[in-house]
């Protein structure tokens, strides 16, 4: 077998084989295929695309590279649930403590922010002491004892997907469906999981620009799952809004202690309910949906989603004070406001460009290896379809350090337009694949 009559197969938009794949991944992973001949076939796989029994097999050998997490000494069912990113999307911390709540099992392994895309890691972290980088030990110990465990991932757990997926970024192939969708599926399939709750978005502060890709994505990751015995669903999600008020770190660990309080923002709280709803049916707790939304309701309101989040807190060596006290959190030394230039009303805010400038002033990163800084972001005073006056604040940057910051309020500005009739109203959930 030659690796370059694979690139020209794949490259002609002809199948590989399962044994093939296998050869491919195995041999780049123990270094005996170089990073130049890899990225030729990764650039073949985004013009050529690849069969659904190919992507199978990939996320396959991807999961087998490195270790499986055992959890099944652990009682009841294991459900996780990801999001494909988008900005102030915090709702992996509402949805997962009401769905522990209601008594799923939740081996919650996140992602960083990358770019102008939030990450879970980033604002569990923003809370003082707060341990992400818990052993294998102490996960499984926390997750028997708390039935919910926030960890990032280990070089152990699908080593070859980390591999690819830094070759990716360095050649332009990270767009690529089959790609992504394996990537996703195999990180979370090596965790012991019995089923997986997507949340894809769509729209201009998603990864995704275009619904037809985002059904395509959706549909991908879960026959991926199906075929290896996963109860697999996804959510279509609208992402061309920012999501809830706050973006940046500090900031939406604030909104996500309001929300799991019953006083969060409506689009928010509606998701993470849904998110949650999905997490309890799948993990066997109620025979229908409509229990499981009920249930979840439930747990919102009667304090039982924040009493959890508090728990894990407290477990994961954070102060779980900083959900009553927001002074114990970072916060910002200064504040920008941003006005309108006319009345009218809110017909459009572009979720990238607020993402790209909370990142900008630091509350993000461009590379996996830069500092962020958790007190900084944006706080919206207006969601689209909302009518303003002149002269009405839009938004607020908080920020630590001047550097970029007039920049940054120039693409916050930019990012809103206001027009003289109200827009049409989108849906917030726009479909619902498996």
């Amino acid at each position: 077998m030659r690796t370059v009559d694979l690139i020209h197969r794949k490259r002609e938009g002809e199948e590989l084989s399962p044994q093939e794949i296998a050869w491919l991944v195995e041999g780049y992973t123990r270094g005996e295929i170089p990073d130049y001949q890899m990225s030729a076939f990764l650039m073949a796989v985004y013009y050529s695309g690849m069969s659904d029994r190919e992507v199978s097999t990939l996320t396959d050998c991807m999961v087998r590279s490195g270790e499986t997490v055992d959890l099944s000494a652990i009682p009841g069912q294991k459900v996780d649930k990801h999001s494909t990113g988008g900005v102030g999307d915090k709702t992996s911390l509402i949805s997962a403590p009401l769905a522990a709540a209601a008594g799923v099992v939740i081996p919650m392994i996140s992602g960083r922010g990358l770019g102008h895309t939030g990450g879970t890691l980033d604002k569990l972290e923003a809370i003082p002491g707060f341990r992400t980088d818990l052993t294998v030990e102490e996960f499984r110990a926390q997750l028997a004892k708390l039935g919910l465990c926030f960890i990032g991932q280990s070089a152990q757990v699908a080593p070859a997907d980390g591999k690819l997926y830094s070759l990716r970024d360095a050649t332009a192939t990270v767009e690529s469906i089959p790609l992504i969708a394996s990537s996703i599926m195999s990180k979370k399939i090596a965790e012991g999981l019995d089923a997986l709750v997507l949340d894809v978005k769509v729209g201009s502060g998603a990864f995704m620009k275009r619904q037809v890709d985002a059904r395509r994505l959706a549909q991908m990751m879960v026959g991926i799952g199906r075929r290896m015995d996963k109860r697999v669903q996804a959510l279509i999600t609208d992402m061309s809004q920012p999501l809830g008020y706050a973006i940046g770190n500090a900031l939406e660990v604030m909104e996500v202690s309001q929300t799991l309080q019953s006083a969060g923002p409506n689009d928010l709280t509606r998701l993470s309910l849904e998110l949650a709803a999905r997490m309890i049916h799948l993990g066997k707790v109620t025979e229908t949906i409509d229990e499981a939304r009920e249930l979840a309701q439930r747990k919102l309101l009667d304090g039982s989603g924040y009493r959890k989040f508090k728990e894990v807190i407290q477990a994961q060596g954070g102060n779980p004070n900083v959900l009553d006290r927001f002074d114990l959190l970072p916060n910002a030394s200064g504040a920008r406001e941003i006005a309108s230039p006319r009345a009218g009303f809110v017909s459009q805010i572009k979720a990238e460009d607020i993402g790209l400038a909370s990142s900008m002033i630091g509350a993000g990163r461009d590379t996996k290896e830069a500092a962020i800084d958790p007190a900084v972001g944006v706080i919206l005073e207006v969601k689209v379809g909302e009518k303003v006056e002149a002269g009405a604040v839009l938004c607020r940057l908080y920020y630590t350090k001047e550097e970029h910051l007039e920049e940054a309020a120039q693409l916050v500005e930019d990012a809103f337009r206001i027009s003289t009739h109200p827009p049409e109203e989108r849906e917030l959930i726009l479909e619902v694949v498996g």
